[in-house]
């Protein structure tokens, strides 16, 4: 078979999911690759800063990393900024969405988040409100948000700091992506359990 026949889902039979089903375990399983892709066209995203914003994560993920944080950590701050060529006004929701399978349900929420935990440091100079992360005060995670933006967000633009390239970053992504985190009870009410 090499198309489905089927012009409506509600037509499609057992043999043909299965058959796109095969199709979509090839095509996820290359995820890691298209986020590898994607990470270096932020190479020649939003100019203005001392940095690219590729150059930025790779800072981030690299402190991260000497930090010894975790595999997700690391990766997770790989990724907080992927979505800014696509979702410039809705970046962090985006970098979310696509770590969300892969990571804890706290990451999930703090790279969700991140983009109004890093207004902080700046949204009073164009006339924002710095402190409008103090909506989620009352969050188990709201400390862990405001170290992420600290430590692996908001000091990350310093051309001068050396930084691992993108390719050390690959076997850690690989790791992190090889099997969404099903067995999690959140993640299972959310993305159903394969059988």
């Amino acid at each position: 078979m090499q198309t489905v026949e089927f012009t409506r889902m509600e037509d499609g039979s057992r043999e043909e999911y299965e058959f796109l089903d095969r199709l979509e375990g090839g095509y996820t399983a290359r995820l890691p690759g298209r986020i590898m892709e994607a990470m270096q066209k932020l190479a020649t995203s939003l100019s203005g800063y001392r940095i690219n914003r590729l150059e930025h994560c790779l800072q981030g993920a690299t402190r991260a990393q000497r930090a010894g944080e975790s595999d997700e950590m690391i990766v997770a701050v790989l990724l907080h900024d992927i979505g800014d060529e696509l979702a410039p006004h809705s970046h962090s929701e985006m970098a979310a969405a696509i770590l969300r399978p892969f990571v804890s349900e706290k990451l999930y929420w703090i790279v969700k988040h991140h983009g109004v935990f890093q207004m902080y440091y700046y949204a009073h100079h164009c006339g924002g409100d710095r402190n409008c992360r103090e909506m989620y005060r009352d969050n188990p995670w709201y400390q862990d948000a405001i170290d992420f933006c600290h430590n692996y967000d908001q000091n990350c633009f310093d051309p001068d700091y050396d930084w691992e390239p993108l390719e050390f970053f690959e076997p850690i992504l690989r790791r992190v992506m090889a099997t969404p985190k099903l067995e999690d009870p959140e993640q299972i009410a959310r993305y159903g359990k394969a059988e």
